[in-house]
């Protein structure tokens, strides 16, 4: 006998790169007792895209990289899928990402994504953090991690790929709910996102505006 399960609640977060998403993704998993599923760029781009692709949907802005530019909506949407068939199951999902359409031609790929989402419980948080507190975590990072991006001495000003980060990553700016991580720890920013979604929607989410799907 088929039973149906009510579709469990996704979390994608969206914002620039140091702007504090792992933590919160790691604060969402520690604080809540739902088997919350990370599904985001650094699960995907670190243990799922082959080398050659890389940095596959974690590509900056700038359209530095056209010659994979094509695979990325399919990456994208590959990756968006697998996280609706979580939430079908039963199972919460928390993504972190840096989403933007600043390549070398625009993809449209946000738009995409929302479409493969819709019916599903989505809430979608912009993840804010000024750039000089972006450029001090920078400087402060001592892992691996460091060599994935430009490297920094103590005195550099933000890179151009920074700044467009800090530029571009918020664009429209169509979010159910926003943080700054400046202001706030990753566990007030964890246990902010939780109580909002125990709140009854009273308007069209922020994915449903982007897909352009909203309930009449």
């Amino acid at each position: 006998m088929n039973v149906t399960r009510k579709p469990a609640p996704i979390i994608i977060l969206n914002g620039a790169p140091r702007s504090g998403k792992s933590s919160i993704v790691a604060a969402i998993q520690s604080l809540d007792e739902r088997p919350w599923i990370n599904l985001g760029v650094d699960t995907y781009v670190r243990n799922a895209t082959p080398q050659r692709f890389r940095p596959g949907i974690g590509l900056r802005p700038g359209g530095e990289r056209p010659d994979i530019e094509a695979l990325l909506p399919t990456f994208y949407l590959a990756l968006y899928t697998s996280i609706a068939a979580h939430s079908r199951l039963g199972l919460p999902v928390v993504a972190e990402f840096g989403h933007h359409d600043a390549y070398s031609k625009p993809l449209g790929i946000l738009r995409r994504v929302s479409r493969v989402l819709a019916g599903l419980p989505v809430l979608f948080v912009g993840v804010q953090c000024p750039l000089d507190v972006i450029m001090e975590r920078r400087r402060a990072e001592q892992d691996d991690r460091r060599q994935e991006y430009i490297p920094l001495e103590p005195n550099d000003m933000a890179p151009m790929s920074v700044r467009l980060w800090q530029d571009l990553v918020h664009v429209p700016g169509i979010y159910d709910l926003e943080v700054d991580t400046s202001e706030a720890t990753a566990e007030t920013c964890a246990i902010t996102i939780l109580r909002r979604l125990e709140e009854a929607p009273t308007e069209p989410s922020a994915f449903e505006r982007l897909a352009g799907i909203a309930p009449r």
